[in-house]
């Protein structure tokens, strides 16, 4: 069985998108950054929703060829185009760079790639995160956060029916008082 993760930048109040979706405050440190490039490695498939994909694939699966980008964003570039990706979305009509489209019950889905065999699977964005939270499919949350209070946004967690217990697994200290919480879910 799969394991499956949610992780993503937040902000000390909760959030992981200001008002208008805006991402500006999170911009990473080049460690912060290769952090997230080795998880991208690390992952077998990634999952997206609508939203957080049309930003990734607005930029990352050409980044590499941009004129003076930097070593960290040409790798970080092809292994994001090489992942396998899942993009969950009713409205997007076609995908590319190494994914598929499903367009049905995102719940279902989640739970049938789980319990398949094969390596790390991680979770993003806040409404498809927020249906596999509230169904307890996640296993491991990775909390990134950046000392800065946006005081609206899109929220890292969702209303729950039920307590999710955790238990603190890592924690870790990146440039500008960023910090890493890593979670993993108590059955």
């Amino acid at each position: 069985m799969r394991k499956l993760t949610f992780g993503m930048n937040m902000s000390l109040d909760g959030y992981i998108a200001a008002p208008g979706d805006d991402l500006g405050w999170s911009a990473p440190s080049d460690e912060l950054f290769q952090w997230w490039s080795d998880r991208v490695a690390a992952t077998e498939l990634a999952l997206y929703g609508r939203r957080l994909w049309e930003t990734m694939s607005s930029y990352w699966p050409t980044a590499d060829r941009e004129p003076g980008a930097a070593p960290a964003e040409i790798e970080f570039a092809r292994r994001w185009r090489d992942m396998p990706k899942v993009v969950f979305s009713s409205t997007t009509r076609a995908v590319d760079w190494n994914t598929r489209l499903v367009t049905g019950d995102a719940v279902t889905e989640i739970t049938r790639l789980k319990a398949e065999d094969g390596g790390p699977m991680d979770i993003a964005g806040a409404t498809l995160a927020a249906a596999a939270m509230r169904a307890g499919l996640i296993e491991e949350y990775l909390v990134v956060t950046h000392p800065v209070l946006l005081g609206g946004g899109t929220p890292f967690f969702t209303a729950l029916d039920n307590w999710v217990n955790l238990s603190l697994a890592e924690t870790r200290t990146f440039p500008d008082g960023v910090l890493l919480a890593r979670y993993e879910t108590r059955r």
